[in-house]
C-alpha cells in the first residue's frame, strides 16, 4: 500500500486513481474536523470537497521533510473550515445574513465516528484540551485565546504544544 506522500506525488502527476485513494484514506480524518469547526453538514461537506479539490491542485507543491502527508491534509482542511466559518461570521456581522448553522450529526459514508474525537480529547489536560478546542475548533488565534482565557502568550503557546505533543502521542501506532 503507497503512504500518502506516495499518493500526493502520483496525484502531482496527474494520476485520478492516487487521487480517489488520497481521499479514501483521508476523508474520514477530515471531515469530523471540518464539522467540529462547520456544524452545518452541506457546509462541512462543501469544504471537504473544496479541500481536496485544492490538495489536487496543490499536489506539487507538497514537500514530504515538511510534514506529513496527514499533517498537509489537515493542516489546510483546518484553515479552509476557520476560513469559511469566519467568512460567515464577517458576513453576519455586516448585517448581511448567512446560512444558519445547525448543528448535524450527519456524515458521510465511511467517516470516522465523532465521538472517537471526543475520546481522544478527553485523555488530555484541561487546560490543554480547552486550549486546543478553541485553537482548532473556535478558530481562534494564539491571542484570542490568550483575552478568552485570560492567560499570557507564552502559557497558552506551551498548553497547545504540549497538547499537539500528547495527541501525537496518544494517535501513533502501536
Amino acid at each position: 500500500m503507497l503512504n500518502g506522500a506516495d499518493l500526493i506525488h502520483q496525484m502531482a502527476e496527474g494520476d485520478a486513481e492516487a487521487f480517489a485513494r488520497f481521499y479514501d484514506r483521508y476523508a474520514p480524518l477530515i471531515y469530523p474536523l471540518i464539522l467540529r469547526i462547520l456544524p452545518d453538514a452541506g457546509d462541512a461537506a462543501d469544504c471537504l470537497q473544496d479541500v481536496f479539490w485544492d490538495a489536487r491542485q496543490r499536489a506539487r507543491t507538497y514537500d514530504p521533510a515538511r510534514g506529513t502527508a496527514e499533517a498537509w491534509v489537515v493542516t489546510h482542511a483546518r484553515a479552509r473550515a476557520i476560513e469559511r466559518m469566519r467568512g460567515a461570521r464577517r458576513r453576519r456581522d455586516s448585517g448581511r445574513r448567512g446560512s444558519p448553522v445547525v448543528p448535524s450529526a450527519a456524515s458521510p459514508p465511511g467517516a470516522l465516528d465523532r465521538s472517537l474525537l471526543s475520546r481522544v480529547f478527553e485523555r488530555l489536560p484541561d487546560p490543554q484540551r480547552e486550549a486546543l478546542e478553541l485553537a482548532y475548533y473556535g478558530g481562534l488565534t494564539q491571542t484570542e485565546i490568550t483575552a478568552r482565557l485570560k492567560q499570557p502568550l507564552g502559557t497558552v503557546k506551551t498548553r497547545l504544544r504540549l497538547a499537539l505533543e500528547r495527541l501525537r502521542e496518544i494517535v501513533r501506532p502501536a
